[in-house]
């Protein structure tokens, strides 16, 4: 199955679902197998360490610090990883209501992260999309 392309559709079609859990960003030392136990949700390797994306709930009980607590957005549409203007226009209905997005693109979906007491405000304005 291919993924859109076309920005238009993309924005149209687009259905943003609400995650249930609470996630955090942490910078850990270290290697993805010390935290697997933990279930990260995502991880990415920088320079000044491992990124893991968890649940609070897991990052409590692995005992990591983390700055702020967000909600997860997934924009329910198959976008290509070779679309352009997505994630800027998210970024940028998002960015008209105050609100920070956190975006990572996976195969299917783009997931946007949100500062937890703004997950209500972002899912009404990324429904702003359809209903063009």
């Amino acid at each position: 199955m291919v993924g859109e392309t076309n920005l238009t559709a993309l924005l149209a079609s687009m259905s943003p679902v609400l995650l249930d859990d609470e996630y955090v960003f942490c910078s850990v030392q270290g290697q993805y197998g010390d935290y697997q136990t933990l279930s990260p949700l995502a991880t990415f390797r920088e320079s000044e360490g491992l990124t893991l994306v968890l649940t609070k709930a897991a990052a409590i009980e692995g005992g990591l610090s983390f700055e702020s607590v967000f909600k997860g957005i997934t924009l329910t549409v198959h976008s290509s990883l070779d679309a352009v203007g997505l994630t800027a226009a998210v970024a940028n209905k998002l960015t008209e209501k105050g609100i920070s997005a956190n975006v990572i693109a996976a195969y299917y979906h783009d997931h946007i992260f949100v500062q937890t007491e703004k997950a209500a405000l972002a899912i009404e304005a990324l429904n702003e999309f359809n209903q063009v």
